[in-house]
């Protein structure tokens, strides 16, 4: 059984910065790409950033420059730092990833359970 855990999460003043990291551990053969999304309240979910087994990476607008996603796959675990933070990032964040479990199944969507992330002043 795969899950993943996000940390990193708390309260930060504006301007300031998080290192968000998330593991992905339990029944893992290959993973393909890790990301993560974020919900603020009264907001749609939306995607942050992604990134493939190669290194690929993809942001959304407002985030590039900004944030930098990272992982190291020895470990499992993918990492979102946000720098120049403002309260419009205030959210949940999730970690996702398409991970295949065993060499027979194919691969398969999974998610964390969320940390927050404040921005205020």
């Amino acid at each position: 059984q795969v899950q993943l855990v996000e940390s990193g999460g708390g309260l930060v003043q504006p301007g300031g910065s998080l290192r968000l990291s998330c593991v992905a551990s339990g029944s893992i053969f290959s993973i393909n790409i890790m990301g993560w999304f974020r919900q603020a309240p009264g907001k749609e979910r939306e995607l942050v950033a992604t990134i493939t087994s190669d290194g690929a990476t993809k942001y959304a607008d407002s985030m590039k420059g900004r944030f930098t996603i990272s992982r190291d796959n020895a470990k499992n675990t993918v990492y979102l730092q946000m720098n120049s933070l403002n309260p419009e990032d205030t959210a949940v964040y999730y970690c996702y990833s398409f991970i295949r479990s065993d060499s027979v199944r194919p691969f398969g969507n999974y998610w964390g359970q969320g940390t927050q992330v404040t921005v205020s002043s």
